[in-house]
Formats: structure tokens, sequence, C-alpha cells
């Protein structure tokens, strides 16, 4: 897949990194020096981290060389590596290990989750905010549209990239086996869009990267004209002719007693 484009996704920056502030509220967490930002992106919701624990190590890691450029730059003093979160071990336990909207790319999360409890230190805090949005009419209707041709014919393998989440239950026991006290929560924010094409422009950066990746440019640009038709009845305009754009995450805090 093309590497992520820092650009496009910061243009919504204030609304993603509203959830990231909040999840990091609800952390808990004393005498902290070592801190891991897991899918840092372009350092966004690294430098929340840095704010809040300004002695500690804060270190960011992606597999994408473009954000990664982006972060070293915002954030010139902390440290920054090219690493796979399945298989990500840290010289040292982690106090913090924050991963904010990076999980729900990867598969296999009921091995994903203990893997990354094991590298906290006692008493140390996994915090995860995740899209739950598939169901969803933005992420319905790109799958309405993949499966007309000829669009299934170019995209249905790489269009079925991001998974179905676990449950809240099935999160919790994970969890708590796992020698976590766990705190879990829902939240749907509702985004002020002025128009399906703005829907659009905040999803290139994310959840349609899938679908366009195998399409050219003719066809990526005839692929978003069926899809908008798709998101401008699936998202009509309100009474001041803005759109609200729904869009549910699921929050987890997971500390480490045993």
């Amino acid at each position: 897949m093309h590497d992520w484009n820092p650009e496009l996704y910061r243009k919504f920056e204030v609304e993603r990194t509203r959830p990231a502030r909040e999840l990091l509220a609800q952390i808990n967490a004393d005498e902290v020096s070592q801190v891991t930002d897991l899918g840092c992106g372009p350092g966004n919701s690294t430098e929340l981290l840095v704010d809040s624990w300004p002695l500690a190590l804060v270190t960011g890691i992606d597999t994408s060389e473009a954000m990664l450029a982006q972060a070293r730059i915002r954030l010139p003093q902390c440290e920054f590596f090219n690493a796979d979160i399945e298989t990500w071990q840290p010289d040292v336990p982690q106090n913090v290990i924050y991963a904010n909207a990076s999980l729900q790319w990867l598969s296999e999360h009921s091995t994903l989750l203990p893997h990354l409890v094991k590298q906290l230190a006692a008493g140390g805090t996994l915090a995860i905010q995740m899209p739950d949005n598939l169901n969803e009419p933005s992420h319905q209707m790109m799958r309405k549209v993949a499966e007309k041709a000829p669009w299934n014919s170019l995209m249905s393998a790489h269009a079925a990239e991001r998974k179905q989440l676990l449950t809240s239950d099935d999160y919790y026991d994970l969890l708590t086996k796992a020698g976590c006290e766990v705190n879990i929560w829902r939240t749907t924010y509702y985004h002020v869009m002025s128009d399906a094409q703005a829907i659009i422009t905040w999803l290139q950066a994310t959840g349609l990267r899938p679908f366009l990746q195998p399409l050219n440019e003719t066809q990526r640009d005839a692929f978003l004209k069926d899809y908008h038709e798709q998101l401008s009845r699936a998202y009509p305009k309100r009474a001041d002719g803005q759109v609200l754009l729904a869009f549910p995450r699921l929050f987890i805090v997971a500390m480490k007693i045993r």
C-alpha cells in the first residue's frame, strides 16, 4: 500500500486529536518515565504525551516513513522508529503504552493485546482508542460501491483489509485475564461537515485507503464519484446546510495489576 499522506491526515487534526485527549485524560499514572505511542502518525498524539509527562522518555513508532518524518520535525526531542506494533518489544518495560486510532488496522487482537500488556511495567497502563465505525453509512457505502462492477474485480481483497472489532465484553475478558484492571467505554462523536465531499476528504486519509489503493487515477475519480452519490443520500443536509458525520469510537484503559 502507498505510504500515508500526512498533509491530508492533518486536514482534520483538531477532530482527530479530540479523542486522543479524552483517552489521555483517563490515564492515572504516577512516576512515568517510559512512554510509547503506538502508531504515532505525524506526532499530534505524541505531543499530548510529551506535555503530560515532560520528564519521561517518549517514543513513537509507526510503519509510515512519511508520518515519522513529520513527527520528527514536530518533536525533535523525542525518539521515533519504524516498527511493527505486532512484534514491537521495547528494551525496558513501559509505564504507558498509548495506541490512539492505530490498533483497528491490525488483526488477531486476542494475541496482540496480551502481548502489549507484557511490555508494561508493574502498574503500567495500556490506553487504546479505536474507531468502531464499520457499520456506519460512511463505511457501508464504501463496501456497497466496491461490490459493484467494475470495482468488485479490482479491490475485493483490499477492501477486506480492516476487520470488525471484538465486542466490549471480549476486550474486557481478554485484558482482565492478562492481569489488568479495565475501564472501557464507547463514545459517538458527531462531526459537523460542510457536505459529503468533506466526508470523503476525511476518509481518503484513512478508511478509503484500502479501497483506492489498487485503482489508477481515472478509476479513483470514478469510484469516488459513485461513492459521493451514495454518501449524499446517506448524509442529508441539516437545517443549517451542514451534514453530521456520526463517528463511534471504542476506548480502553487497562492498568497492569499483576
